[in-house]
């Protein structure tokens, strides 16, 4: 039965040729097993001649002879033997089983395993700067990522209490694991050495109001798992906060500002009215002052102008919003906030002392209050995303975006004659769709208990994702000309 099996096994193991990369290697192989057919042969001839003696033979054995057959080895345990010396110097000699496969047909292998119409994401670092030169980072959306964030609320001792949520009390998690996808390309994840290293012996600021300083906070966080920074500055209101790395010779600060412009509220018999006046025609000097030895700048700003405003330029009142007052036309938040941001880009690109890199505008980041506004009992109490389908593309979130696009491109036209960067993080559809990420009713404010903060971001939490398309751009701007 051994030879039979030996004899169909043997011509199909030699003619499979790639399993051997010498001859050397086959005739080993013939020799071994040449040896064990023949012990074989030889065994089942002596089993033969004795069969008929051998019952008396067994009958006379004594107890000594027991003993010592008991060192005669089974032939099954042989032929388990043999085999096992076989693939062991088959092994040995086999250094690489896949050598006989060419280039060709290993990749045609691993295509074979890829799965359809997706981008693998084990690119290199080359590739994946190839892919965010062309790719619009912005259009995609949220899939599932079980690695959540790379920071905690325990591991960061930098997060202001209103955005610590879990501090508060929030119990569920799920809103940390998504992660966004670009349509086109693969976004690559936030590397806080790499970045510092990007972005070594430089400055670099966030201008606006408090979602500006939540960006930075969320910036700080991940920066902080490299270096820790030593708090350089706070002004006495804790709104201009800098922040330095020695180790990289790094700055960040947020420099902050209601409108961007020059705005004032109106006090009415001693007390604040709510209601402002922006200058449209001047810049506001919280931020400006500052602006000459910034290198990186992310400017932002909206949540302010949906708020009583007159508008003024050098000739007095030019419109309003939500005025209501006669002869004073109500042009709405989307022209207040579009002029605002024309005077401040104006005002970067004709700068002749500042020595800005890049300027970067973030677009709107929109709230979630769902049965009712922030003062009317709004909450925002959902625990994972929306989908594209679910989210208004049509609404006055995505036209106050849509009014920032255009001014940061007409600044674009400008700023290339004069040597300037102008780039976009446009995080709004991706934040349309992240209701689940806002503190909620988890942000311990005492003083005003009952309601809910759906305009700011939990930290850790979506705005994370933020810095990935942070570093993308920047990236991205700082390739397209050389310093």
């Amino acid at each position: 039965m051994r030879e039979i099996l030996f004899s169909l096994w043997l011509p199909l193991l030699l003619h499979n040729s790639h399993f051997f990369h010498s001859n050397s290697q086959k005739t080993l192989l013939l020799s071994v097993l040449f040896f064990f057919v023949t012990w074989t042969k030889n065994k089942n001839m002596k089993s033969s001649s004795s069969s008929s003696s051998f019952l008396q033979l067994h009958n006379n054995y004594n107890k000594k002879e027991r003993c010592l057959n008991m060192g005669i080895l089974p032939p099954f345990f042989v032929s388990s033997l043999l085999v096992t010396v076989i693939f062991i110097l088959f092994i040995l000699y086999s250094t690489n089983p896949l050598k006989a496969m060419s280039k060709h047909g290993l990749e045609q292998r691993l295509d074979s395993i890829k799965p359809p119409n997706t981008t693998t994401t084990t690119s290199s670092q080359g590739d994946d700067f190839d892919e965010i030169m062309t790719c619009d980072l912005f259009k995609g959306h949220w899939i599932p990522d079980l690695k959540g964030s790379q920071y905690t609320n325990s591991s960061c001792t930098t997060i202001p209490t209103s955005k610590n949520c879990f501090h508060h009390g929030r119990k569920d998690t799920d809103f940390l694991n998504w992660r966004w996808k670009p349509d086109q390309c693969h976004l690559p994840r936030f590397d806080p050495r790499a970045f510092l290293e990007f972005v070594r012996g430089k400055k670099l600021g966030f201008v606006g109001d408090s979602v500006a300083r939540n960006h930075m906070e969320s910036l700080l966080c991940l920066l902080s798992k490299v270096e820790t920074p030593k708090d350089q500055y706070k002004d006495s209101e804790d709104r201009k906060r800098i922040w330095y790395f020695p180790g990289h010779d790094f700055t960040l600060m947020i420099l902050w500002t209601k409108f961007l412009v020059d705005g004032e509220e109106r006090v009415v018999n001693g007390s604040s009215s709510g209601v402002f006046d922006l200058h449209l025609n001047k810049i506001d000097k919280g931020w400006s002052r500052d602006l000459p030895g910034l290198d990186y700048v992310i400017i932002s700003d909206a949540h302010w102008f949906f708020r009583p405003i007159y508008l003024h330029d050098n000739t007095g009142v030019v419109g309003c919003v939500y005025c209501n007052t006669p002869n004073v036309t109500d042009y709405g938040v989307g022209f207040a906030l579009k002029m605002a941001f024309r005077s401040a880009l104006h005002h970067i690109n004709r700068c002749k002392k500042c020595k800005v890199r890049v300027t970067l505008v973030r677009t709107f980041s929109p709230a979630h209050f769902e049965d009712g506004t922030w003062n009317t009992g709004g909450r925002c109490n959902r625990t994972s995303p929306l989908s594209e389908e679910e989210i208004n593309l049509s609404g006055n979130e995505w036209e106050l975006r849509s009014l920032q696009m255009e001014e940061i491109e007409k600044a674009k036209r400008v700023g290339e004659k004069r040597g300037n960067r102008f780039g976009v993080l446009d995080v709004t559809r991706a934040m349309l769709m992240r209701a689940d990420g806002h503190p909620g009713e988890f942000w311990g404010n005492k003083w005003m208990k009952g309601y809910n903060d759906c305009v700011h971001w939990c930290l850790p939490g979506p705005i994370d994702i933020w810095n990935d398309f942070l570093m993308a751009v920047l990236r991205r701007e700082a390739a397209l000309v050389s310093w």
